[in-house]
């Protein structure tokens, strides 16, 4: 499909937006629009923003997390239980896992393994993981990985290298939403219910 004739400065932001996910072309463009018939009362603000946020936001050397102090404002906090750490896959599970109201401590990983993507366990943060599980204070690791197959082997390979660590591994329940229906469940969901069935 032919790009519409735009100046240089205009076609340079739809594509840097177009790069976003959730945003193709077609969405980048209605963006690009919305800005720039609202001017510099929502342009001026949002280059502000990504300006700050590209200074200031940096990776916890702790955890992985997102923030502007490092460690982060989760590894700082002393209402946080140092002696359970959840550990996913990104930020975004994190930001997730917040809504919920667990008050232990994170771990990202950055991603899954993936042989098909290349990606090996050197590519994660697993080594810092293993770190973590030998701090005295340390006594259950959460798996919170995806419930895909990349996100399972993870899980498994992540359980076989803190087996001589003595701390508890445990994972997320797998099964029936709340609020869902049997007959809406794919057949993998039921399965893991019925496996992690419990008493009534």
């Amino acid at each position: 499909m032919p790009r519409p004739i735009v100046s240089p400065e205009i076609d340079g932001l739809i594509q840097q937006l177009a790069k976003l996910p959730g945003l193709g072309p077609r969405s980048a463009r209605r963006a690009v629009l919305h800005l720039l018939k609202k001017g510099p009362s929502v342009m001026e603000p949002l280059a502000r923003a990504l300006s700050e946020t590209a200074a200031t936001i940096r990776s916890c050397s702790i955890c992985g997390n997102l923030d502007s102090n490092d460690p982060c404002h989760i590894c700082t906090d002393p209402r946080r239980d140092p002696a359970i750490i959840c550990v996913v896959e990104d930020v975004s599970d994190l930001w997730a896992l917040e809504r919920t109201a667990f008050k232990g401590r994170y771990h990202i990983l950055g991603g899954v393994l993936s042989a098909l993507d290349g990606v090996g366990p050197e590519d994660l943060n697993i080594a810092s993981l293993i770190e973590r599980a030998g701090l005295p204070e340390t006594q259950e690791m959460i798996l919170a990985m995806n419930a895909t197959v990349d996100g399972q082997t993870t899980a498994h390979y992540i359980t076989d290298r803190l087996h001589n660590t003595g701390v508890k591994v445990t994972r997320l329940a797998h099964g029936v939403p709340v609020g869902g229906e049997l007959d809406y469940l794919d057949d993998g969901t039921l399965s893991a219910a019925m496996n992690a069935r419990l008493p009534f």
